[in-house]
């Protein structure tokens, strides 16, 4: 910890010099304050990608779509939507590459529709899209603050 701290400081000094050889000092006395944000860790991306689908799980239940995603799943989206140089900027861009543009496919070729289960997976190749039939709630439908348990048909 003390060490990260270090190369915080460390790297702040760095910072600061290359901005007085690079900046006018009428520029950087505008400057308040810089902030040095630390590299986010693997399980940092696994929680954001966590984060992002649970977004899509939302947006998609909506319409009466309900998806699920396999720690496969999750992994390969985090290894996918991780770059060094801008942290979990990519994550929304793979969903949306990855499992969103091919769900509306699936759902404009009728395929998935309102009631589908959708479990989504990843091997070696990719990721793996399985519709696990349809959710028949035992109420009325639209009506989601009572649901407590569903039942899947094939």
């Amino acid at each position: 910890e003390s060490n990260k701290e270090q190369k915080i400081d460390d790297t702040r000094i760095k910072l600061m010099e290359l901005l007085k050889r690079s900046l006018k000092p009428e520029f950087l006395n505008r400057i308040d304050e810089t902030i040095m944000f630390l590299p986010l860790s693997e399980t940092d991306i696994h929680e954001i990608v966590r984060l992002q689908f649970k977004g899509v799980q939302k947006m998609l239940t909506k319409q009466d779509i309900h998806v699920t995603a396999t720690d496969e799943a999750i992994a390969l989206l985090a290894k996918e939507g991780y770059d060094p140089q801008f942290g979990a900027r990519p994550v929304k861009r793979v969903i949306q590459r990855e499992l969103l543009n091919e769900l509306s496919k699936e759902i404009l070729s009728g395929s998935v529709h309102a009631g589908s289960l959708i479990a989504i997976d990843a091997n070696d190749t990719g990721f793996i899209f399985s519709n696990e039939g349809e959710i028949l709630p035992d109420i009325n439908p639209g009506n989601y603050d009572d649901i407590e348990e569903a039942e899947v048909v094939e």
